[in-house]
């Protein structure tokens, strides 16, 4: 071999099958002869070269001469579609003679004489012959078939757009894939979910269509004809081209197509959602049918009435998806409801029934006994009841929203006015979520009315604007009278009333005080209101000075006392005492006589400073002083 291409891949591994299949081929190594060498010329040459499409394809022609003699001449040719030779070149010694125009500026020869052809083309696919003729020896040719391939591109498949029915009586066709631009043609195969498809007897047909291109190209289109069941709505189908590349078969896939699968309905489903909870009156609902045919038909809806009639609800419904909407369900809404279902396309009819049962409280109502009007003191009980298809819990709660009890009942004992109230049976469903209702009743104690608070005594000044208030508690509700004039304003919450008179301050109200009368048809209630005269400031510090003129005049009577004793002036013991009550006196009696020139002035600043009533004695200090 004389610089053969033993790195080319796939080239060696023919060379060597052709080797093994002609044992009286021997190959030549730098035009060296082996010991055992052949008698005659011989030409040896790969039976196989591949190159692909745009390649440089390189042909080798390996020859012995017995001898070692030179070659004479070299030829190469090419077979033409009509079996004939054609001459590309002709080589004697370092001349080459170029002979044809279609391989111009294409061909070249190496020093191994090995042809190479440049950008290569499918119409390059044929046979090449080597041709050496060297003298006595004679002449000696052999051939190698030049094989040109296109890798094809990726495979298009294309779905039937229009969907399949499984009751169709003819074949239909599943999907059509088409790959392109491949030389030599390729194969194409079918597979479904993974497994490959055979053509099949009224079952499968895939027939498949070759169209050479002007570029000398392969184009494949190959179809797929399959019957299909209703499994096969979620089947995927896709193609793969098997094509021959440098001595293996190579495979490409094609996208993963689903087709739309048409069958009829065997099962029909009718629910009421949401499930997951218990249906209780005020809810919505809707009740859904679903049939697992495709495409899904037509659906009406039914309630069944009494004596066995079915009212039509088909126009309340959605008949396209298969739901009918209830608003604001109630007692009423419950009972059998029917999904009815039409295939348009073999007009089979198939229904499902569904019962419907909605849970609600009734007739809550509630008991007092006695029922007759409450006095305060008295005492009642309270019965709460109610209807229901499920079990039912009760609880009395206040006006406040408080709970006070639970049960069936409620007792109140030692009523007074402060209890009464508005109470409420609350009945609940406990196995049912937010299914509650509400009852309430009015407690309200009666009696006369009670005043529970005045403003008295109340501090005033002389032409001054008050206000008077008087609160009392009663029922039935009671009406308040002043007995002096002014502007009243009533307040009522629950049983208790208030009333502010605003009036102005005169010297008759100041004396008198103010009267609040309360009353309603069992009895009256009344209270005074006393107004006391708040006196000014001023006179307050008058009041001060005075006391404070009143004390020093004390002091200094006390001290006047307490010297003339100490002086000897005044005798004390029995033997100085006299009697002070005798109309005649002594000329050497001294009398020393200490007044106050208000005395009936500080008396009374006096008393009502102090709260209370003093003699003029008690305030002022006397006394006589007898001389020795």
């Amino acid at each position: 071999l004389r610089g053969g291409d033993r790195d080319r891949p796939g080239l060696s591994s023919l060379v060597g099958s052709d080797m093994r299949a002609s044992p009286s081929f021997l190959p030549l190594t730098d035009g060296l002869c082996p010991a055992a060498a052949a008698s005659k010329l011989e030409v040896s040459m790969p039976a196989v070269v591949e190159v692909e499409s745009g390649g440089t394809a390189r042909i080798e022609c390996n020859f012995y001469i017995p001898g070692n003699d030179s070659y004479t001449y070299i030829n190469w040719f090419y077979i033409d579609h009509r079996n004939n030779r054609v001459r590309l070149c002709h080589i004697t010694g370092s001349e080459i003679l170029e002979e044809n125009m279609d391989y111009k500026g294409r061909l070249s020869v190496g020093e191994d004489k090995a042809l190479s052809i440049s950008r290569v083309t499918v119409l390059d696919a044929r046979t090449f012959v080597c041709q050496v003729g060297a003298g006595s020896h004679g002449e000696g040719e052999n051939h190698t078939e030049l094989h040109v391939y296109k890798v094809p591109e990726a495979p298009e498949i294309t779905a039937n757009p229009g969907g399949i029915s499984v009751q169709s009586s003819d074949i239909p066709q599943i999907a059509q894939c088409v790959s392109r631009n491949s030389f030599p043609h390729p194969n194409i195969t079918w597979h479904k979910n993974g497994e490959k498809l055979q053509p099949e007897d009224k079952m499968v047909k895939i027939p498949t269509t070759l169209t050479r291109e002007s570029s000398g190209l392969y184009t494949v289109s190959s179809t797929l004809f399959a019957h299909v069941t209703r499994e096969d709505r979620n089947s995927l189908y896709y193609c793969t081209v098997h094509y021959w590349l440098r001595g293996q078969i190579r495979t490409v896939e094609s996208q993963r197509v689903n087709v739309t699968i048409f069958y009829p309905a065997e099962h029909v489903k009718l629910q009421v959602m949401p499930s997951s909870a218990l249906v209780k009156e005020g809810d919505d609902i809707k009740l859904v049918c679903e049939a697992d045919g495709n495409p899904a038909p037509v659906f009406s809806f039914y309630k069944r009435e009494l004596e066995n009639s079915w009212q039509d609800l088909t126009s309340l419904a959605d008949t396209n998806s298969g739901v009918l909407n209830l608003h604001g369900v109630n007692k009423n809404s419950s009972g059998l409801y029917r999904c009815q279902t039409l295939d348009l396309d073999d007009m089979r009819q198939m229904e499902k029934d569904v019962e419907l049962v909605v849970n609600y409280i009734e007739g809550v109502r509630v008991k007092m006994e006695p029922s007759s009007p409450l006095q305060e003191g008295d005492s009642v009980r309270l019965s709460c009841d109610a209807h229901s298809p499920v079990a039912l819990d009760y609880q009395w709660r206040d006006e406040k929203g408080r709970m006070v009890a639970e049960g069936n009942h409620l007792f109140l004992s030692n009523l007074t006015f402060e209890t009464s109230s508005n109470f409420s049976c609350k009945v609940i469903a406990p196995s049912v979520p937010g299914l509650e209702q509400s009852k309430q009743v009015a407690v309200a104690v009666q009696g006369k009315p009670r005043i529970v608070a005045i403003s008295s005594p109340l501090y005033v000044r002389q032409d001054e604007v008050v206000n008077l208030t008087c609160k009392a508690i009663a029922f039935p509700r009671p009406s308040v009278h002043w007995n002096v004039n002014g502007t009243a304003h009533e307040y009522v919450e629950n049983q208790h009333i208030a009333s502010n008179l605003t009036v102005r301050v005169n010297h008759d109200l100041l004396r008198a005080g103010a009267m609040c009368r309360v009353s309603n048809a069992l009895g009256v209630s009344e209270k005074h209101i006393q107004l006391l005269d708040q006196k000014t400031p001023e006179s307050k510090g008058v009041i001060i000075v005075a006391i404070i003129v009143c004390i020093l005049v004390v002091a200094v009577l006390g001290s006047v006392i307490y010297f003339l004793h100490k002086k000897g002036k005044i005798p004390c013991g029995r033997a100085g005492k006299q009697d002070i009550t005798k109309p005649e006196a002594r000329k050497d009696k001294i009398v020393v006589e200490v007044k106050s020139d208000k005395l009936s002035e500080e008396a009374g600043l006096l008393q009502g400073a102090n709260g209370e009533k003093r003699s003029a004695a008690d305030q002022v200090g006397q006394s006589v002083v007898h001389s020795p």
